[in-house]
C-alpha cells in the first residue's frame, strides 16, 4: 500500500517517511535526498493519517517552498496543505488573525531599505544625528533584539549603559513610526506570532488543532522565535519532524542557533533519530575532502558521509599570483568547458563576500561568457520598481506614510517639499493619516498647491480601482495611469533598462498568478517583500551563476569554483564583527558540497582590496583537507619565458633608479617616499605618503611613477 511513495528510497529514507507519530529528527547530510524524504513523508501523512489541511511544512526560501509544493502536488495529494517559509507562514497568520494581533489586515512589510529609512527618521525624531547613529549600525541591534523576542520595552529595561539607552530611544521611536504606518519588519513577523502563541491560549489552541503535523526543513538555521513557533505548534501532540544538518548551520550572524538542532533529543526525549548519510550528488573525492574539513568542528552530530558515485577527479587547488589572474583563468576555463559541451547553467563561481564578484564579472564578460549574479533583492531596490511598489503599498494600506511620501511627487507633478511638510503637519494635528488628509478635503491651507494635491487625490481614487483586479493587471494599470510608464519612457539610464524592469515586474506578478490563481495584490506584495538572493537564480537560460556561499545553500552544479581561499576571506574576518571559525568552516563545507563532478578551490597571493593589491595568506582550511584527494596547481596560462618577459615588462622602465628614498607619485595619494623595497617573484615597495600613511604595493601592478631627482627638493 502506497508503495509508490517508497519506491527508490534507501532504508533510512523509508524509515523517515513511514514515521507517523511523535517527534522525528532527520539528520540529512548534503545531497542525501532530504527534499525527497520531506515531500514523500508529507504525502504519506496526507494519504494515511490526516487531511492535508492539518499538515504544515516550513522551509527557509521561496524557491525551496515552491519546489516542495510542486513535488507534493505531483504525488497525487489533495490540495490544502500549507507549504511556506517561516516568514510567509507568519505573515499569513497575522493577516488572518489581524484583530488578535492588533494590526490592520493589509499591513505593510518593510524591506531592508525601507527599514533603514524608517530608522533614520527615528534617529531624527530623537534629536540625534545619523552620522553618529547610523541606521546601518542600529538595524542589526534592533534585529537581534527582536530575534531574541525582545520588544522595545524589554530592550529599554535591559539597557545598561548610555549607548544602549540611546539605542532604546531610537528603538521606541522606530516602533511608534511602524505602528503609525501600519507596518511590520521581517523580524516582527516571527516575533509577533511567537509571542502570540506563548501568551494567547485561544490562538495557540486554534493553530495547534489546525496544524497537527509540523515539518520544519533546515532546522539548524532556526532562531529563537522560529524555534518557539515550532515548539508551541507541536506542544501537545509532539508531531514535529525536524530535518537538517548541524554541519550546514551558516546563519549564526543573523540569530540562527545551532543549539536548536543539537538539543532536539533533549527537548523531545522520545524522538526517533534517522541519519541520511548516503550522498547522491558528489563524487567520492569531493565528498571525502568536504567530510575531512568538517570533521575539525566540535559542535556537530557525527555522521559518516558516503556515496556510490564515481571516484572522480581530485579536488583542485589553484594558486595564482594575483586575483586578476585568478579571474582570467576561471573565465577562460569556463568558456572552454562551454565550448566542449558543459552547459553554463551547470557551472557556478562562489565567493565569501559580494565584493569578490567584480573581478569575476569583468573576466567572464571579456571571455564572452553569459552569466547571472544571485542578487535577487537588488531588482526590487531599483528606483523605478520602488516607485511602483510605493503606489501599490499605499493603495492596500492607506496608513503607509512612507509610501505616500514617495508616490506624491513621482513622477514630478509640482508638489514641493514645503507642501508635503504642510500636509504632514495637517495630518498630525488632525490625528489622521496623510492619505486621509488628502482624500478628505480641507486643503485650503496649502495655498496655490492645493489644486495639485487634489489632483493627486483623484489619481489615487482612480488607481484604487485596481484593487479588484488580478495582481499583474493591477500593476499594469498603476504603471500606466500613474504616469510612471510615460515618465520612464523618457528616462535614459546607464543600462536603458528602466522600462524593461517595469515590464519584468508585471511578468513576475503574472507568474505568481499562474502558480496561485487566487493570489491577491496583497499576496503579491507580500511575496516580493519576502524575496531572498537565491530566489532570483534561474536554472534555465544557459548562464553561469555567480553567488555568495550563503546564496549557494540548497543548490548544486556539475562544476564549482570557490575563490578567495585566503585568511581573512575564508575564514572571513572583519575587525568590527565577531568571527566564528566553526561557522566559517561549515560555510566552506556547504560550498564544497554544491559540486557534483568538479571542484576547484582558488587563492591569490595578492588580491585587489580597496583599490590596491595586498599580500594574502593561504586559508588554514586548506591545511585541513586530505592531501591524497587534492591536486595543487600553480596556474598560469603562459610559458615560463613569456611569463618572465611579461613580468619584467610591467616594471617601470627606470626600475634601476628605484631604491629606498626614491620619491614617487600616486594618482590618488600624491607624493610619497619609498621606505622599503623587496624583490622576490614580484617587486614590493613600502611607500610613506605626505599625509603620514604608509602603504605596501606590488610595483608591477601599482600606478606609481618615480619623480625626477631634481624635483625632490620640492618634497623635502
Amino acid at each position: 500500500m502506497h508503495e509508490d511513495l517508497l519506491n527508490g528510497l534507501n532504508e533510512p529514507q523509508r524509515e523517515a517517511v513511514l514515521h507517523t507519530e511523535g517527534p522525528l529528527l532527520v539528520l540529512a547530510g548534503p545531497g542525501s535526498g532530504k527534499t525527497r524524504v520531506i515531500t514523500r513523508r508529507a504525502a504519506y501523512l496526507a494519504r494515511t493519517v490526516v487531511a492535508p489541511r492539518h499538515i504544515l511544512a516550513i522551509t527557509f526560501t521561496n524557491k525551496a517552498a515552491r519546489e516542495m509544493r510542486e513535488r507534493i502536488e505531483s504525488l497525487e495529494v489533495d490540495r490544502g496543505m500549507t507549504v511556506a517559509t517561516f516568514h510567509a507562514f507568519c505573515a499569513r497568520m497575522l493577516r488572518e488573525y489581524h484583530d488578535v494581533a492588533g494590526l490592520p489586515r493589509n499591513f505593510t512589510i518593510l524591506d531592508r531599505e525601507d527599514r533603514r529609512k524608517l530608522i533614520k527618521q527615528a534617529v531624527e525624531e530623537c534629536a540625534l544625528h545619523d552620522a553618529n547613529w547610523a541606521p546601518g549600525k542600529i538595524e542589526p541591534v534592533i534585529s537581534r533584539a527582536k530575534n531574541a523576542l525582545q520588544g522595545h520595552a524589554d530592550f529599554t529595561e535591559s539597557a545598561s549603559d548610555w549607548q544602549a539607552r540611546q539605542i532604546a530611544k531610537i528603538f521606541e521611536a522606530y516602533e511608534t513610526l511602524l505602528t503609525r504606518m501600519g507596518g511590520l519588519d521581517f523580524d516582527d513577523l516571527l516575533m509577533r506570532v511567537a509571542l502570540m502563541l506563548e501568551k494567547n491560549a485561544s490562538f495557540r489552541d486554534q493553530l495547534e488543532n489546525r496544524f497537527r503535523y509540523v515539518l520544519v526543513d533546515e532546522y539548524q538555521d532556526t532562531n529563537l522565535a522560529q524555534y518557539r513557533i515550532a515548539r508551541m505548534l507541536a506542544r501537545d501532540r509532539e508531531n514535529l519532524c525536524a530535518t537538517g544538518d548541524p554541519d550546514q548551520s551558516i546563519y549564526g550572524w543573523r540569530g540562527a542557533d545551532i543549539g536548536n538542532i543539537l538539543s532536539f533529543e533533549r527537548d523531545y526525549p522520545r524522538a526517533n533519530v534517522v541519519k541520511l548519510e548516503e550522498n547522491y550528488r558528489s563524487t567520492k573525492r569531493i565528498l571525502a575532502a568536504a567530510d575531512a574539513l568538517i570533521a575539525s568542528n566540535v559542535h556537530r552530530k557525527a555522521k559518516t558521509l558516503w556515496t556510490q558515485n564515481a571516484e572522480g577527479a581530485r579536488v583542485r587547488v589553484t594558486e595564482f599570483e594575483t586575483s586578476d589572474q585568478e579571474a582570467k583563468f576561471i573565465a577562460e576555463e569556463i568558456r572552454r568547458l562551454s565550448d566542449e559541451g558543459t552547459s553554463p547553467k551547470e557551472i557556478a563561481v562562489i565567493y565569501r563576500v559580494n565584493s569578490l564578484s567584480r573581478g569575476i564579472e569583468e573576466a567572464v564578460l571579456r571571455a564572452g561568457v553569459r552569466y547571472q549574479v544571485a542578487r535577487g533583492v537588488e531588482f526590487y531596490n531599483r528606483k523605478e520598481i520602488k516607485d511602483v511598489l510605493a503606489y501599490l503599498r499605499l493603495l492596500v494600506n492607506p496608513a503607509d506614510e512612507m509610501s505616500f511620501l514617495r508616490a506624491v511627487n513621482t513622477p514630478p507633478r509640482g508638489i514641493g517639499d514645503t507642501t508635503v511638510d504642510r500636509l504632514v503637519q495637517m495630518a498630525r494635528s488632525s490625528g489622521r493619516s496623510v492619505y486621509e488628509t488628502v482624500m478628505g478635503g480641507g486643503l485650503e491651507g496649502l495655498g496655490r498647491s492645493a489644486g495639485k494635491v487634489r489632483q493627486f487625490g483623484e489619481l489615487l481614487r482612480l488607481l484604487g480601482e485596481s484593487l479588484a483586479k488580478p495582481a499583474a493587471d493591477a500593476i499594469a494599470f498603476v504603471v500606466s495611469q500613474s504616469g510612471l510608464r510615460a515618465h520612464y519612457g523618457q528616462v535614459v539610464d546607464d543600462e536603458g533598462s528602466a522600462m524593461g524592469n517595469l515590464d519584468e515586474l508585471i511578468s513576475a506578478a503574472a507568474e505568481l498568478q499562474s502558480e496561485r490563481p487566487d493570489a491577491t495584490l496583497v499576496d503579491w506584495l507580500e511575496h516580493t517583500a519576502l524575496q531572498s538572493e537565491v530566489d532570483s537564480v534561474k536554472s534555465e537560460g544557459g548562464r553561469v551563476t555567480l553567488m555568495t556561499l550563503h546564496a549557494a545553500k540548497g543548490l548544486e552544479f556539475d562544476v564549482v569554483y570557490i575563490i578567495g581561499l585566503e585568511e581573512g576571506l575564508m575564514p572571513f574576518f572583519r575587525e568590527d564583527m565577531a568571527s566564528d571559525e566553526e561557522e566559517e568552516r561549515r560555510l566552506c563545507f556547504v560550498g564544497m558540497t554544491r559540486a557534483r563532478k568538479s571542484l576547484t578551490l582558488s587563492l591569490a597571493r595578492f588580491r585587489m582590496i580597496r583599490g590596491r593589491f595586498e599580500r594574502s595568506v593561504r586559508s588554514p582550511f586548506l591545511r585541513e583537507l586530505p592531501k591524497d584527494q587534492l591536486e595543487w596547481v600553480e596556474a598560469d596560462d603562459e610559458e615560463p619565458d613569456a611569463r618572465r618577459e611579461k613580468k619584467s615588462s610591467r616594471l617601470p622602465d627606470d626600475i634601476d633608479e628605484w631604491s629606498v628614498g626614491t620619491v614617487v607619485q600616486h594618482p590618488l595619494h600624491g607624493l610619497g617616499r619609498v621606505i622599503g623595497m623587496t624583490r622576490t617573484r614580484l617587486t614590493h615597495v613600502d611607500v610613506e605618503f605626505d599625509d603620514g600613511s604608509t602603504r605596501q604595493w606590488v610595483l608591477e601592478y601599482a600606478p606609481l611613477t618615480r619623480v625626477e631627482l631634481e624635483s625632490q627638493a620640492d618634497c623635502d
